[in-house]
């Protein structure tokens, strides 16, 4: 038979920071074909995400096929928009939030796990970042700070870890983004530079295959999901119009779930999507392939 086997394999799920996103969906999944997963998580919400794991606040979501509980290997620190701690002021660097919680930048990360679990120790590397503090304005009212953040954390990041982190890879890895149809087509309320960051995330996905190809024999994919109400997209603002217009508007007319992007991602991960790199894979019900909506169409 046929079937998606990481046994073996270990993860980061760079960006998680509850049980309500794709993040926590495709660690979940991957965990469910046999791969151990390290997760990292923002400092400011590491707290919270360590209690409710410890109250058993998570448990439901946490329940795996065999009834036994998803289990992180590690759960690290990570603010994606510092390269290096000495990149982060001073001022962050004292807040309670981030003091005692060790080197947060991705510098830090990628040497915590070479310490952990030595050289050439990942397999699979989930890059679920992104940040837009200017996410509700228009294109054109967006800060110059709140652009170069948001092509900062949502897209450069993904260089900076796989840049990092890619001298610990084992030969055949798999390095995963998620990105959304905004890189390429309008949609009005998704601002503040989120699509240009996404492009620019696309753009990366290319480049990067081709070189972590070479240097490490890495693969570099992005799945471009469809819309989906996690607590962070709650940001957005209209997160649930998004849903239901995709929703009412795809081939296949219902609502994407978080699983069905972490079965995507464990594909993507695994050895049977060795062929496949420098790609944009749709998980959107093919919501991309529409050129004129249906919604509403003879009413």
């Amino acid at each position: 038979m046929l079937k998606i086997d990481l046994t073996g394999k270990r993860a980061l799920v760079a960006g998680v920071a509850d049980d309500g996103g794709f993040g926590f969906a495709i660690a979940k999944e991957l965990a469910e074909a046999g791969a151990t997963v390290c997760v990292a998580t923002w400092p400011p919400a590491l707290n919270i995400f360590l209690n409710l794991i410890e109250r058993g606040k998570l448990d439901e979501s946490r329940r795996m096929s065999d009834g036994s509980l998803l289990t992180f290997e590690k759960i690290y620190p990570l603010d994606a928009a510092f390269d290096t701690l000495a990149d982060a002021p001073d001022d962050l660097r004292a807040n309670k939030r981030y003091k005692n919680v060790g080197d947060f930048s991705i510098a830090g990360l990628a040497s915590q796990m070479a310490t952990d679990f030595g050289p050439q120790s990942l397999d699979i590397l989930v890059h679920s970042l992104a940040n837009g503090p200017d996410v509700k304005k228009p294109l054109l009212d967006t800060s110059r700070s709140g652009y170069l953040t948001a092509v900062g954390v949502s897209a450069y990041s993904l260089i900076s870890l796989l840049h990092h982190l890619g001298p610990i890879l084992r030969p055949s890895a798999s390095v995963l983004s998620l990105t959304y149809m905004a890189s390429e087509r309008v949609v009005p309320g998704y601002g503040g530079g989120m699509s240009s960051a996404k492009a620019a995330l696309e753009s990366d996905t290319r480049t990067l295959a081709f070189e972590a190809g070479r240097r490490w024999g890495a693969r570099v994919n992005t799945i471009s999901a469809g819309p989906f109400a996690s607590r962070a997209a709650s940001a957005i603002g209209i997160i649930e119009r998004m849903v239901q217009y995709c929703a009412a508007n795809t081939p296949i007319p219902e609502a994407l779930t978080a699983s069905e992007v972490g079965k995507a991602a464990a594909f993507l991960a695994s050895p049977l999507a060795s062929g496949i790199t420098g790609s944009t894979v749709y998980v959107d019900k093919g919501y991309h392939i529409m050129g004129m909506a249906v919604d509403g169409v003879g009413e």
